[in-house]
């Protein structure tokens, strides 16, 4: 009896069993997925810094600097003036001297082009180069570009250098490890390792598209590379955010996506060739879509001005939005400012725009950026002023273009819109930053000439029941869109 109860228990006991059994499977499933996650962090560095610091390079310039031509050596005023002025009366001007610099870069051919910043070499009389297996040789400029900072060398070796390639920086992950090379403040073949702290980071240039890093970076790490864990080059490092010059765990590396693009450019030509749309744009903001007839949010990049070039070839008109180029869509004016630069010159584009509540498609053939630097936007077409007479409307009082403001404000002769002769510091005009002396050329991407004109344009922006008016705005020929509320009480 007894033997039989035992086995009844058993046999009870025999599913709980089992799904203790599964549990205890899937926490050991469970745990070796946690652990190869965990095992992702890299153990140490060692096996990719030896991969990769063969085709990295210390570079130090020497750069000839004049000497003062007076005693501006010292304070204006100084005591001491007069008797360095008595000092260089009898002895001379002071004789020039070398001045020396010192950073990084890395190796990207064999046959001996190496990459790093513009910064680095700028004026540099000579360039040496320094490599890890300690030998040294003198390298030439190629070629330059100081809208990236990015610079090519070349030296001429005796046998094949070891490089190193670029990755793909728009896969960079933010939180995925990184590893810096370079020579910060002088001591030479340095490695840092951090992550990605943020992508995408804008800083000052055109074009800038920089990787955020935490790996230290300082002083003589400009021009160095930034490995993923592949050891491939997915940033340049170039500069960093510091109270002090040193590093505080904000250092950006131009990415490579941007740097590739440009030193093939660089090696091809010897300099950039950026394409060149030809337009003055700014950021379509939520008011100022709100004023955008068939414009549903904030996107795309709003046309100010169409000067001489390309765009106004193509039909483009001040007051379209530029929502797709070359198939791309267009979310703000860095972005189309960045496809645009890297589209080879010549080449026919399809923009599609939103004009009068509609789109359409226009077809541009891309000029030369750099050869349309000086380009200045052509004034509109003439129109004679009205009586001179004034309007005191949303917080602005405006007047017709007469001689004496043309005068005054340094008008073309051929310049029409409202002059604005004031503006209340207690309205959104002024909190717009409108002021007197601006001239509103259009109103809901109208031009004007009469006073009478705005208000017109304000009372059909309430009867289609939106709550903004657009207005293109010039100050000093400057164009610009400004989005101003239009609510009954005015």
């Amino acid at each position: 009896m007894q033997a039989k109860a035992l086995t009844r228990s058993a046999e009870q006991l025999a599913p709980l069993r089992t799904f203790w059994l599964a549990m205890l499977a899937m926490a050991f499933v469970l745990a070796q997925a946690l652990g190869a996650h965990a095992r992702a962090a890299p153990e140490s560095f060692v096996d990719l810094a030896d991969q990769v610091s063969p085709a990295v390079v210390n570079i130090t310039t020497s750069t000839t600097v004049a000497g003062p031509d007076g005693p501006g050596i010292v304070p204006e005023g100084s005591p001491f003036e007069d008797f360095f002025r008595e000092f260089q009366d009898r002895n001379g001007p002071m004789p020039p001297r070398r001045s020396s610099a010192l950073g990084s870069g890395f190796v990207i051919s064999e046959d001996g082009f190496i990459v790093t910043n513009n910064h680095v070499i700028e004026r540099a009389d000579e360039i040496l180069v320094e490599f890890f297996e300690g030998f040294e040789l003198k390298a030439e400029v190629v070629g330059t570009d100081p809208n990236t900072d990015i610079a090519l060398l070349k030296v001429e070796p005796e046998e094949p250098l070891q490089f190193v390639s670029f990755g793909d920086s728009d896969a960079a992950r933010v939180g995925e490890w990184v590893m810096a090379m370079g020579n910060p403040l002088g001591q030479g073949f340095s490695v840092s390792a951090g992550i990605v702290s943020a992508r995408n980071r804008a800083l000052s240039g055109t074009y800038d598209d920089y990787i955020q890093t935490d790996a230290a970076i300082n002083r003589g790490n400009s021009g160095g590379p930034l490995f993923n864990m592949q050891g491939e080059v997915i940033g340049v490092n170039t500069a960093i955010l510091s109270p002090d010059g040193g590093s505080i765990g904000i250092g950006f590396a131009m990415a490579a996506n941007v740097v590739t693009g440009v030193v093939d450019q660089l090696k091809e030509f010897g300099e950039t060739r950026r394409g060149w749309l030809g337009v003055r744009i700014q950021d379509v903001t939520p008011d100022l879509a709100e004023g955008i007839d068939g414009l549903d949010e904030a996107r795309g990049a709003l046309v100010t001005d169409v000067p001489e070039g390309p765009a106004r070839e193509a039909g483009m008109e001040s007051g379209d939005v530029i929502l797709a180029f070359d198939g791309n869509e267009i979310e703000d004016t860095r972005q189309l400012v960045r496809i645009v630069g890297n589209a080879p010159v010549g080449t026919t584009v399809r923009l599609r725009v939103l004009r009068d509540g509609k789109t359409q498609t226009l077809a541009v053939t891309l000029g030369r950026r750099e050869t349309a630097e000086g380009a200045v936007p052509a004034a509109q077409p003439g129109g004679e002023p009205a009586e001179p007479e004034t309007l005191e409307v949303l917080g602005l009082t405006v007047s017709p273009i007469t001689d004496e403001l043309r005068g005054e404000l340094e008008l073309d002769d051929r310049a029409r819109g409202l002059v604005v002769t004031d503006v209340d510091p207690a309205s959104e005009a002024y909190e717009k930053d409108l002021r007197a002396g601006d001239v509103i050329a259009e109103a809901g991407q109208e031009p004007l000439d009469e006073p009478a004109e705005l208000e017109t344009r304000i009372e059909e922006t309430r009867d289609a029941g939106r709550r903004s008016l657009l207005l293109l705005v010039r100050r000093a020929g400057e164009p610009r869109f400004v989005a101003l509320s239009v609510d009954p009480q005015d």
